[in-house]
C-alpha cells in the first residue's frame, strides 16, 4: 500500500484553490476610478445636476449636431437612422414618469463615429401632445446615463 505524502497533498490544494482565486478575479470587470473624458464635451457633460438627476442646458451650449437635430424634430424632418423617432422606454427612470410612448428618441450624430455614438435628443410629448411642439426635449450625452433638459 502506497503512503500519502500529506505535505504534497496540502501543497496541491493549496496551489489549485490560488489558481481559481486568481482567475475568478481576472474574470470580473475593472472599475475605472476616474471618470473617461468624452471627446467634444459640452457645458452639459460639465454642468451639475438637479437632485432629480436632470440637469440644465441652453439650447446653444449644444453640439451643433444636436441643435440640428433638434430643429429637424421641431420642422417634422427626416433622419438618418430607423431607430429615431420611435418610442423611448425610460428604463433608466432618469426623465419624468409618463405613460408609454409619451417620449422618443432621436440620434444625435457624433462626427467621425463608426456607429450611432451615444448622444441623443428624447422629446415628450409636452403641452401640446406632440413631440414636434410640445416644448420638453433632453439631451444625452452618455447614452442615457445623464440627462439634460434642453432650455430655450
Amino acid at each position: 500500500m502506497k503512503r500519502i505524502n500529506w505535505q504534497s497533498l496540502i501543497l496541491g490544494i493549496l496551489i489549485t484553490l490560488a489558481v481559481v482565486a486568481a482567475c475568478t478575479h481576472l474574470r470580473q470587470p475593472v472599475q475605472p476610478k476616474t471618470t473617461p473624458t468624452i471627446s467634444n464635451t459640452t457645458t452639459a457633460e460639465k454642468s451639475p445636476k438637479a437632485a432629480n438627476g436632470i440637469g440644465s442646458i441652453d439650447v446653444n451650449q449644444l453640439p451643433p449636431e444636436a441643435r440640428d437635430v433638434l430643429k429637424r424634430i421641431k420642422t417634422h424632418g427626416t433622419f438618418a437612422y430607423k431607430q429615431d423617432a420611435q418610442p423611448f422606454q425610460n428604463r433608466e427612470r432618469i426623465l419624468p414618469t409618463q405613460p408609454r410612448g409619451y417620449y422618443q428618441e432621436y440620434t444625435v450624430v457624433t462626427p467621425n463615429a463608426n456607429t450611432r455614438g451615444a448622444r441623443r435628443i428624447i422629446a415628450g410629448r409636452g403641452n401640446t401632445g406632440d413631440f414636434a411642439s410640445g416644448g420638453e426635449y433632453y439631451y444625452t450625452a452618455d447614452h442615457y446615463r445623464s440627462f439634460y433638459r434642453i432650455k430655450e
